[in-house]
Parts: structure tokens; sequence; C-alpha cells
């Protein structure tokens, strides 16, 4: 009971670490979509497909990073289910959505940093909907082992967005921006293209393994 209550404390302390994140987000996002902002920002373009692409991503993300650490409180799970799978259809739908629309605009305009920004930023809005789908696919089909591994990979690719600019200011704070540069171009730029989501999904993929030692156990992990 009692690392239920710590996993719950820490799973709505991050709802409210990342609550100011989603809400600049959120609001940034309709702004982008009513073109109702007050100054003009890079990340606009002439075509409209690509600023539909980039604000409702940045809309739809900063409610899926709001909604996603509920999924993993085991209380609301146990004793709310038709809560938990109402939510959960929502994340999944709005993490698909953000991640395609991610993927649209990076194929229509590209990212500040370049070629090497738009591969990490590939690569993460593509595994993204594949855990969208993955978790979607394992919880209709009842095999909840996997829906559980899956749905576990997925809170860490949502809060991605967030832990992306968290590194940042932990880095600036530390170094003053060494090895950074206003084209995301320097050594620290780099690596952060992949740092703020490869090292926690390996960190998942040995959680499971640890904690499913057993063939049987990993048996119901299988994709």
């Amino acid at each position: 009971m009692g690392k239920t209550y710590l996993q719950t404390a820490m799973l709505l302390g991050v709802m409210l670490l990342v609550s100011p994140f989603a809400l600049y987000a959120a609001g940034f996002g309709q702004g982008g979509l009513r073109g109702t902002l007050d100054a003009p920002h890079y990340l606009f373009s002439a075509s409209i497909p690509a600023n539909a692409s980039i604000f409702s991503h940045m809309l739809l993300g900063a409610a899926v990073t709001l909604l996603v650490p509920l999924q993993l409180i085991r209380p609301l799970r146990q004793r709310l289910p038709a809560l938990h799978r109402l939510t959960g259809r929502v994340i999944v739908a709005g993490a698909g959505i953000t991640a395609i629309g991610g993927l649209a605009y990076i194929a229509l305009r590209g990212t500040i940093g370049g070629a090497p920004m738009n591969a990490g930023f590939t690569l993460y809005g593509a595994l993204m909907l594949l855990a969208a789908w993955q978790t979607f696919r394992h919880a209709y089909a009842r095999r909840i082992g996997q829906h559980h591994a899956w749905a576990l990979r997925l809170f860490w690719l949502v809060l991605g967005s967030w832990l992306y600019r968290v590194h940042y200011g932990l880095w600036y704070l530390a170094t003053g921006g060494l090895w950074s540069t206003p084209e995301f171009t320097g050594a620290f730029d780099l690596v952060q293209n992949f740092a703020f989501y490869i090292p926690y999904l390996i960190g998942v993929e040995i959680y499971l393994r640890r904690r499913f030692s057993s063939p049987q156990a990993r048996a119901n992990l299988r994709v």
C-alpha cells in the first residue's frame, strides 16, 4: 500500500511539473491555429498545411502530456476503469495526431536544426505513433501485459517534449549553454536530438525485463 501511495504521489508530482509547459504549449498552439500570436515566430510558414500541422501538434501534445500520468495511477485504474478507458482513448488518439502533425511538419518544412534534428525528431514521432497504436491494439485485444508495457513506453515518449526542454534548462543552468547554438547545431544540440527519448526507452526495456524475468512472464510481453 505504501508503494502505491508513493507511486501515486510521484505521478501527481509529474502532472504538476508538466502543467506550466502544457498550458504554455496549448496557448501557443491555439494562438497559432487562430493566427492571434502577438509576434511572428520561426515556426510560421507560408504553407497553411505546415502551420496546421505544427500548431495542432502543439495543442494536442499539451493535452496528452498533462493527461498521461493519470493512466499509470493504479487506484484510478482499479476504482474507475471506465474513466481509465476513456482517458486512454483520448491519449492514444491525441498522441497519434500529435505524432502525425510533427511528422507532417518535418516533411513539409523541416526543423530549424537541419538533417540531424530532422532524423532525431522523425524517429521520435514514428516511435510515438507506434507506441500509441500498440497500446490501443493490445488493450482492445485484452492482452494486458503487452498493453501495460506499451503504455509505459508511450508515457515516456509523451513526456519527451517536456524532457527536451528540461534537459536544455538544466544544461544552460550548469554550463551557460556550452556546445549549443541558436541554430541547434552544437555538440550538445546534436546529442539532444536523440537524448530526450532514447535513454528513457532503454530504461523502460531494462525495467520490463527485470520485472518480468521468467520465460512465461516475458512471453506475455511479446509484441
